[in-house]
Formats: C-alpha cells, structure tokens, sequence
C-alpha cells in the first residue's frame, strides 16, 4: 500500500507522492479524496473560494479559516461513520499577499482537522505543495 509508512493523521508535503497516486489510494481504500488546485490564488480570500468550489464546500461556508475548519470536521461527522481522508492542497500561493502567516494558518486549519479526526481514531492525511 502507499501510504503504509505515512501516519494516520498528518499533514505533509507532497514530495514523495503524485496526486493521482494518492487519489488512487482514497479509492483503493473506500476513503474521501478532497482535491485543490489552488496555482490560481493570490490571496487568502481566492484560497478560500477555491478551496471551497473545489471541496465542494456547503453554501453557508463563511469562507474565512474558522469556518474551513467547520467543514472540514463537523458536517462530515454528522453524515454517519467515516472511514478516512486523503487532501490535496496543490500549489499553496507564496506571495506577499498570501505570506508564510498565512500559509502557516491554513496548513494549522488541516492539522487541526487531523488531530480532529485522529481523536475519533480516522485516518485523516493531507498533503500539500508550495507555487
């Protein structure tokens, strides 16, 4: 399996993993597969809106990072028995817009969300790559 030596509930870089490995793995594995693209952000507010366009976030996301974390745990868990994640952050904006504060912030929002899911002991894997 892919993922054997990578920990249950981590966010990572992408480095030694292709995004189409990694969705082959959420399917192998009956797991969700959340996907972004984010090469066309510059600012925390065009990472969130695509974040949430792509995640397929609920209407009523207030597109700011409390409410990222909301839907990243708390509609999910209300829909019944998990079995894991694998998330894809691909192409994170570094920028003066968009600076290492704010990059720290959102990569802060997915481990919380692995810690999260780590607590209710389900696999919760993010990976992510810098522009």
């Amino acid at each position: 399996m892919l993922l054997r030596t990578v920990r249950n509930n981590i966010v990572q870089s992408i480095r030694a993993f292709t995004v189409n490995q990694l969705q082959d793995t959420a399917k192998e594995l009956g797991q969700h597969f959340l996907y972004a693209n984010l090469a066309m952000a510059q600012s925390k507010q065009d990472v969130l809106d695509l974040v949430s366009a792509q995640f397929s976030l609920p209407a009523h996301f207030g597109k700011n990072f409390d409410a990222l974390y909301d839907c990243l745990t708390d509609p999910v868990y209300k829909s019944g028995p998990q079995v894991g994640f694998i998330v894809v952050l691909e192409h994170i904006p570094a920028n003066v817009k968009f600076d290492k504060e704010a990059r720290e912030q959102l990569l802060d929002i997915f481990r919380d969300a692995a810690d999260y899911w780590g607590d209710r002991k389900i696999p919760f894997r993010c990976f992510y790559s810098f522009q």
